[in-house]
């Protein structure tokens, strides 16, 4: 894993433990593949999830991206954000100025 993986799962490590609340305890080394509905993210706090994603990160992940192999595990959402960062920088470049 390099350093700007390890930055982005520390955000999303983070953010699963806000969702989680002040009395979840979050494994460490945090499991990168485990299911997160092991750990106690219900259906619900998975699209709070999302939003919050979204806000820390300032994307918009788009609806066909929206689905739970996505979000099945830290892994895979590291996955969805690299790849929306990615799709969004690349479309900056297109933009008229």
């Amino acid at each position: 894993m390099n350093l700007k993986n390890s930055s982005l799962n520390d955000r999303l490590i983070r953010l699963v433990g806000q969702l989680l609340g002040p009395n979840a305890s979050l494994p460490d080394p945090f499991p990168l593949e485990q299911q997160l509905s092991d750990l106690g993210v219900t259906s619900l706090k998975m699209v709070n999830l999302m939003l919050a994603i979204e806000f820390e990160f300032d994307i918009l992940i788009p609806q066909a991206e929206i689905t739970p192999e996505n979000f099945h595990s830290l892994g895979t959402i590291t996955s969805l954000v690299e790849r929306t960062l990615s799709a969004n920088s690349s479309a900056d470049g297109l933009r008229p100025v």
